[in-house]
Parts: structure tokens; sequence; C-alpha cells
């Protein structure tokens, strides 16, 4: 699927019985802040420099909607797993090629449309662990 943002949910998660992958909505946000030092000196002169080794902030919104309860239980069930402090792979591809970074998801929620269908958003942040 081109121009797809993915993740998988492992059975060993206990959330599904086997390895689920979950494509997010079209229009993710993948919005980056690099961390940067700068020093002003006053006549219109600036130096800057990257802040750390990791100096580029990616913060991540996904969503998911509308899909069958099931699906949805399934995802914010994995969410409830990860507890906002393990990190998992989520890849995006684009037209230059697949690229995957682990996230920490800090926020979700749901939302119930009707008997059937549901759909959730979540927001988490880029970490760099092995």
């Amino acid at each position: 699927m081109a121009n797809s943002v993915y993740f998988t949910i492992p059975a060993s998660s206990g959330v599904v019985a086997t390895d689920t992958t979950v494509y997010a909505d079209r229009g993710v946000s993948i919005n980056t802040q690099p961390r940067v030092i700068l020093a002003n000196f006053g006549d219109g002169y600036e130096q800057r420099i990257a802040d750390g080794i990791n100096s580029l902030k990616l913060i991540v919104s996904l969503s998911f909607s509308p899909r069958e309860n099931t699906e949805i239980d399934d995802i914010i069930s994995y969410f409830d797993y990860l507890k906002g402090v393990t990190p998992f792979n989520i890849t995006y591809n684009n037209s230059n090629g697949n690229q995957t970074f682990k996230v920490i998801i800090d926020q979700w929620d749901k939302s119930f449309l009707n008997s059937f269908t549901s759909a959730a958003t979540a927001s988490g942040r880029r970490v760099y662990e092995p």
C-alpha cells in the first residue's frame, strides 16, 4: 500500500491470536521539530548547533475510523498493553522507500460510532532505542 503508515500487533502481546498488521487512515500527521541550541549576538548574527545526537523530535498522530468494533478494540487493547512505556515499530512508506522508527504512544482514545463500528485516534513520539 503506497504512502501508508502501519504497525504490527504481535501475537505474543496476547491481544490477537496471530500477528496482525494495522494500517492507519489517510491523513497521518508526522511532525518533525529539530532541537537546536541558538546563540544570538544582537547585531543580527546567530550561531546554531544541533542539541544532542538525536536532535529531531518526531510527533506522530494516527487515526483509525470507521472500523469494526473488534478491530478498534484490538488496537486500543494493544495501546493499553504497551502502557505508554513500551516502544514499538511504525513503518512509513513513501516514494523514497520504507522508513521504520520506534514510537511511544502517549495518548489514545476511542469513539463509539454505532453498534458495529468505532473509531480511534492516537498520538506519540519517536524514541531512539535499540
